[in-house]
């Protein structure tokens, strides 16, 4: 089995060659590896594969020739020098947290998360002794007032999801280095073509790979990704024995997606902006929030931390009814609470996946009764258009 010579390639190259293994059989899609373990050719090699003395697999669990790929592509991507790849984005997020810190611990997070982001800080970590505590992400001398002798992490998303509230990575990361900290940042909703948190400063990278990676609504998939000397230290041995593993299919899945990435982004993220500038001209509209917009609250951030706008569009109605009535009466785009895929999808936080926090919680965020998230697909930006004129018509 041989691996392909890595060389100074851009994103588009990289996406479609970098990290492929082939067999002997030389074949041209990556294969899927579907086996748990591997054997060995003396008891021997085996001893040495388990002592780290020869290269190799040893357990699927562990790592897989598939799921091989898929991180180092992500790494390629990144700019990162290890990966380990997960089951669901929400895997990878725990595993990139937990890891990080003991019982005695405090972690310091963005009180804008996704919803069970928020749960693993608010209500997990405290069970197991690790103090956390949220903060306004865009407030930088929050982040700086919330720190205590025994702040060990710090973590974010950004844009936030849902209302894309943008923090500045680089001035967080700064504190974090300042207190030997590390930063996590959960990079979804801007990709690793629109954004690299890496570059920024941030210590560990975290994607649910269901989302735009995969992008077409086929599987799950998570990855973390960071120095090989974090990965080493603290991810592999939780990794290792939690077995938060990806499957060599969703792996294969995964990879299938990343080929096309750029093209499909690209394309949404144009036909989001013109969806944007046309939501903020319809009377119906209380409100859009749109990374591409010189209103956006943090664009001056955006123009220095970001490449591009996004795939996701916030916006507010005016009550819970409009909002319903809206989303009831869209045709081409679907209630769904998955984004960054190739259809256009439609969700009312407040009701889905912001439903478990409070009513004084989802305020502090900006999530209303009226506010709803699109995620923008690869659909004619004119057939998108008029699918939410109708819509806004009625919900009016």
């Amino acid at each position: 089995m041989t691996n392909e010579t890595k060389r100074n390639w851009k994103p588009q190259t990289a996406l479609v060659h970098s990290g492929t293994l082939r067999s002997g059989f030389g074949e041209t899609s990556e294969a899927i590896y579907m086996t748990q373990g591997f054997v060995y050719e003396t008891a021997e090699a085996a001893e040495a594969r388990f002592k780290g003395d020869e290269p190799g697999f040893i357990y699927s669990r562990y790592a897989n020739p598939t799921v091989d790929m898929f991180e180092k592509r992500m790494c390629e991507l990144e700019g990162a020098q290890d990966a380990r790849a997960t089951a669901s984005g929400m895997a990878a997020v725990s595993a990139a947290l937990l890891c990080s810190v003991k019982a005695g611990d405090h972690v310091v997070a963005a009180r804008a998360l996704f919803g069970s982001c928020r749960w693993v800080v608010e209500t997990l970590m405290p069970k197991y002794g690790i103090e956390t505590t949220l903060v306004d992400g865009t407030d930088i001398e929050a982040w700086q007032n919330a720190v205590r002798p025994n702040t060990k992490l710090f973590f974010l998303e950004s844009p936030t999801n849902p209302t894309l509230e943008v923090i500045d990575i680089a001035a967080v990361a700064k504190i974090a280095n300042a207190i030997g900290a590390r930063l996590v940042v959960d990079n979804v909703f801007a990709t690793p073509l629109q954004q690299k948190p890496l570059e920024l400063g941030a210590h560990v990278v975290v994607y649910s790979a269901t989302k735009h990676i995969d992008g077409q609504g086929r599987c799950l998939g998570g990855v973390v990704l960071s120095d090989k000397q974090w990965i080493d230290e603290h991810l592999h041995d939780y990794f290792r024995h939690t077995g938060p593993s990806l499957s060599p299919f969703n792996a294969w899945t995964l990879l299938k997606g990343l080929e096309t990435l750029p093209l499909r982004v690209r394309q949404q993220t144009e036909t989001a902006g013109r969806v944007a500038e046309h939501l903020a001209s319809r009377p119906a509209v209380v409100r859009v929030i749109y990374p591409g917009r010189k209103d956006h609250p943090q664009a001056d951030i955006i123009a220095r931390q970001m490449k591009g706008g996004s795939t996701l569009i916030c916006l507010d109605l005016k009550d819970k009814r409009a909002a319903f009535d809206f989303q009831n009466a869209l045709e081409i785009i679907r209630i769904s609470n998955n984004l960054g895929d190739s259809k256009s999808l439609v969700t009312h936080p407040a009701t889905t996946t912001h439903k478990n926090l409070t009513d004084e919680a989802r305020a502090e965020l900006g999530i209303n009764p009226g506010t709803v998230r699109l995620s923008i697909g690869l659909e004619d930006a004119d057939d998108l258009i008029e699918d939410i004129d109708r819509a806004l018509g009625k919900a009016a």
